[in-house]
């Protein structure tokens, strides 16, 4: 990686040990940053991170779920005592344990998505204010998703917590940037990752779902990680409360 344009900052990025997470993390870290991993397990943690230092970037690790308060408090002042501050928040946690349309989803499963994709998204940025506020060029990035724009039924209740992050992003940025803080987000649209397997586990759904994408391929994780970076990068300095998607000209707004 010959762009280095995050030399001297320092991020974190949230459930950041597989897919979509791990390499935005992998292409903070190329591009100069010094990176906090995190995920609810020590062992992914762990493997993380020695994949990544074998690779002579700077990263360091600390177990967090985001829904615990305790573990959020940890992931704040462990990226503090080791790398001395933040700049950088990519919040990309989420989870779907259920598949369905929107109104068959269990009020339990409805909570716990909007918990964890929303709340806990929201809790972050507050949590990391102090820290940011404290940054020469602080940002945040929410991960999304095209879902967001356009609902999968059988996604129906992840797909709304989507759409609300897309408010959340818009309404931070006005918000924070009393503070120069910039809030954007990434709506990446059907990535090769494990999470999204259900969309392209057989051929019958592969067949489905590339019908609905132009550029007739699947995303791939590294291509979120690129605009991640771009994002919280100078080249970004302009540009706060927008989604920008990523999703192989799926639909999504004019």
């Amino acid at each position: 990686m010959n762009c280095k344009r995050l030399e001297g900052k320092i991020a974190i990025v949230t459930a950041s040990t597989e897919g979509i997470g791990y390499s935005i993390a992998k292409r903070l870290a190329q591009e100069g940053a010094k990176v906090m991993i995190s995920s609810r397990k020590d062992s992914n943690v762990k493997k993380a991170v020695n994949e990544l230092l074998g690779e002579n970037l700077s990263v360091a690790g600390v177990t967090c779920h985001v829904g615990k308060a305790e573990d959020r408090k940890k992931l704040f002042s462990e990226t503090l005592s080791k790398f001395g501050g933040l700049d950088i928040l990519v919040s990309n946690a989420a989870v779907n344990p259920v598949v369905g349309s929107v109104l068959d989803c269990p009020e339990e499963a409805w909570d716990k998505i909007f918990d964890i994709n929303v709340k806990c998204t929201y809790l972050l940025m507050r949590e990391s204010l102090p820290l940011l506020q404290k940054s020469k060029s602080p940002s945040i990035t929410i991960i999304s998703s095209i879902a967001g724009y356009q609902p999968f039924d059988i996604l129906g209740a992840y797909s709304v917590s989507k759409t609300a992050l897309l408010g959340l992003c818009k309404a931070a940025a006005e918000n924070l940037s009393v503070y120069g803080i910039r809030v954007n987000g990434i709506a990446p649209g059907i990535i090769k990752t494990k999470f999204s397997e259900t969309l392209y586990s057989s051929e019958a759904t592969y067949e489905a779902t590339i019908d609905k994408v132009p550029l007739r391929r699947l995303g791939m994780p590294d291509e979120i990680g690129s605009i991640a970076a771009f994002l919280a990068s100078e080249d970004a300095s302009y540009i706060t409360g927008e989604t920008i998607i990523a999703a192989g000209g799926m639909a999504s707004r004019l």
